[in-house]
């Protein structure tokens, strides 16, 4: 039978062989022609792998509130362990798992909007919100303002996801596209976050509060958005053709 510390450590390993899938295979999406072959095999991979990680996540972060082994003894702020290693991961993978989960909703529903209003759907929504509500109110308390920034974003993104789920008007076919790519984007910035701001302290412990690392991920994954964004638009502009100066209207 595995002991606490053993477990632990299996489940490292297995949270960075499925993080490293799924950090490697989040750009392919990204890069590759948007629809096509490639790049819902790419997707995939990258989902499948965050889902796993996600899940790990939450499980170690459990073992680092309830376990019985002391983890981490470099750390002496015992509270702001908690925070980092517990309820900030907990929360993290919490919002990967609802990232992911509602970019692949998004495309299966996307004829019928209202199936995201299901209870399968909202409790996912709700338990991010609930996560990051606490790690939001934690940071505060421990007086780590990045701990609040993170819970902040999550919170508006699943608030955002909700006003597309329940606004009373239909959007156009072709919103759900926009919807889909802003979630998996999101995952790849929550998945980011969390293993340059939670995994690398066991690298080099001194850099886990810079906020230049807690910043990148975010920093980079919006632009991506605008970028992509406004792409979209130009291309889905309607095209008029130019008619020469002074010509006549054709006669009935």
């Amino acid at each position: 039978m595995l002991t606490g510390m053993t477990l632990f450590h299996a489940l490292v390993v297995l949270h960075v062989v499925t993080g490293a899938v799924g950090l490697t295979a989040f750009w392919g999406p990204i890069v590759t022609k948007k629809g096509a072959r490639l790049h819902r095999k790419w997707g995939r991979a990258a989902c499948y792998g965050f889902l796993g990680a996600g899940a790990l996540a939450i499980a170690m972060a459990l073992l680092s509130l309830y376990g019985p082994e002391y983890r981490h003894p470099e750390v002496t702020d015992r509270a702001l362990y908690e925070g980092l290693f517990g309820w900030m991961m907990l929360y993290l993978g919490t919002l990967t798992i609802g990232f992911v989960d509602y970019g692949l909703a998004v495309v299966k529903h996307s004829r019928d909007r209202r199936a995201l209003r299901a209870v399968r759907y909202q409790a996912v929504i709700a338990a991010v919100i609930a996560s990051g509500a606490w790690c939001g109110i934690y940071g505060w308390q421990v007086r780590h303002p990045l701990m609040v920034l993170v819970a902040v974003i999550g919170i508006v993104s699943m608030l955002i996801q909700q006003l597309y789920i329940w606004r009373p008007a239909e959007p156009l076919r072709t919103t759900y596209i926009g919807e889909h790519f802003r979630a998996l984007i999101g995952m790849g910035i929550s998945a980011y976050t969390a293993f340059l701001s939670v995994g690398l302290i066991r690298l080099v412990p001194e850099e886990v509060f810079n906020p230049a690392i807690w910043a990148g991920p975010s920093v980079i994954g919006v632009s991506l958005i605008l970028y992509f964004t406004v792409k979209g638009k130009k291309t889905a502009a309607p095209r008029t053709s130019a008619k020469p100066s002074g010509a006549r209207p054709h006669p009935q």
